[in-house]
């Protein structure tokens, strides 16, 4: 093809389609929210999770669990000691689960991949059923 004969595109740019407004977490919700968060966290994800410093002190071990607000999302994280003398860091926090209020009482649900990528996995669940697949799905064990 002869240079006359190319097509030349002219670049512009246009309005997408804007988002959707993501709805506030009224307070009464929110404190519900923490409330039994944190007892999922206290009865069932400290006992099964948080264990004695392994015997090798090479290995990365869990030394706290705990929930975070970060503007309409409540997340589970975990605080891991590393006692490992190539540590770059004595302690460092993952995130393991979220859950993204979207409206009405209702949840999406994710968890945090080894890519540092959320994957939403339960869409559109209710409090109560957002909380039991943290406490028996394997995806959102720390």
């Amino acid at each position: 093809m002869s240079d006359n004969n190319k097509v030349k595109f002219r670049k512009m740019w246009i309005h997408g389609q804007p988002k959707a407004a993501t709805p506030k977490v009224p307070a009464s919700i929110k404190a519900e929210i923490q409330q039994k968060a944190d007892q999922l966290v206290e009865t069932t994800l400290k006992p099964q999770h948080l264990k004695p410093p392994p015997v090798d002190s090479r290995f990365n071990y869990i030394v706290d669990i705990y929930t975070r607000w970060y503007r309409h999302s409540i997340y589970f994280c975990a605080k891991y000691f590393s006692p490992g003398p190539n540590a770059l860091s004595p302690n460092f926090e993952t995130k393991f689960a979220r859950l993204e209020y979207v409206g009405e009482n209702r949840f999406n649900l994710s968890f945090m991949r080894h890519t540092g990528q959320w994957i939403e996995i339960y869409p559109n669940l209710s409090l109560d059923k957002c909380l039991e697949a943290i406490k028996d799905d394997p995806a959102f064990f720390p």
